[in-house]
């Protein structure tokens, strides 16, 4: 018991702390990206490279924290080379959702202690505790001993040591050049900046709070995580929540051809043109 308890103590316990500069940053990017891009696209409409940039903002940096942060790095599900690892990191830190190594230290800690006060954001405290609140308003001592792996790769830890200069670079500085060039800059801040950053965030929030809310519960019934279709529509493919938590080394989610799971169809595409390789699968006669 001495060993558990020593063990439980290396992963202290969240203190309440009011966040300020992370609440008026939450509150900032949603009144310019909700208010702002309605009142924008009245006022002066949007052209095509506006859409193009949001867009590719947008899909890049949802996939990278879904294939990259979640199922490469958090939970080593197949293997890919510096080049790929370089893009998901970059749009990582796009999202500001903390580094990779932060981000991925934390998921391993709610795989270990889910639904219990270990778990960072353990949804028996609420739905909104496990959705942003955990984030904003709580103290998190993370304990990067459980990402030994992670601290081994030089650009990993450089986007750690650097978060600040990739974030951003990725989610501010880089697009607003783009809408400079294009001429559209106030358009790329109200949207690509500010909107494409609400939509990812509340995509992966919705990873720890609606999904383990909702949903059937096939494979473990002793856990919250649950498994829905609309789940994996709001999270980009993360919504089959149960199964993930049961078998959380297979790069899949949904594992039927018919489960929306875009972040585990990239990773096929991928291994299929050689750039992701030793996909782990726990069920190999389900495809892909």
């Amino acid at each position: 018991m001495a060993k558990i308890k020593s063990f439980q103590d290396s992963y202290p316990l969240p203190k309440f702390q009011r966040r300020w500069v992370g609440i008026i940053f939450f509150i900032g990017i949603h009144i310019v990206g909700l208010i702002g891009t309605p009142w924008y696209i009245m006022r002066y409409g949007v052209s095509g490279g506006e859409w193009a940039l949001f867009l590719v903002w947008l899909l890049f940096t949802s996939f990278a924290i879904t294939v990259g942060y979640h199922r490469l790095f958090a939970h080593t599900t197949y293997k890919t080379n510096s080049w790929i690892r370089f893009i998901l990191l970059f749009f990582g830190g796009a999202t500001f959702e903390q580094s990779a190594l932060k981000w991925a230290s934390q998921h391993r800690q709610h795989h270990q202690f889910t639904d219990t006060d270990r778990d960072p954001y353990n949804i028996k405290r609420g739905f909104w505790y496990a959705h942003a609140g955990w984030i904003l308003f709580w103290k998190h001592r993370v304990n990067y001993n459980n990402v030994p792996d992670l601290k081994r790769s030089k650009l990993v830890m450089h986007q750690h040591r650097f978060y600040s200069l990739w974030s951003f670079g990725a989610g501010l500085i880089v697009p607003m050049l783009i809408g400079f060039w294009m001429g559209h800059p106030l358009g790329a801040l109200i949207m690509t900046v500010s909107l494409r950053m609400v939509l990812v965030m509340h995509s992966a929030f919705f990873i720890n709070s609606y999904a383990h809310t909702f949903g059937s519960r096939n494979f473990d019934g002793r856990l919250s995580a649950g498994d829905h279709w609309l789940g994996a529509i709001l999270t980009n493919g993360e919504g089959y929540h149960n199964f993930h938590h049961r078998y959380p080394n297979d790069y899949r989610n949904g594992i039927r051809w018919f489960h929306w799971d875009p972040s585990k169809w990239l990773i096929f595409i991928l291994s299929k043109i050689g750039l992701a390789w030793d996909l782990k699968r726990t069920f190999q006669k389900t495809h892909p």
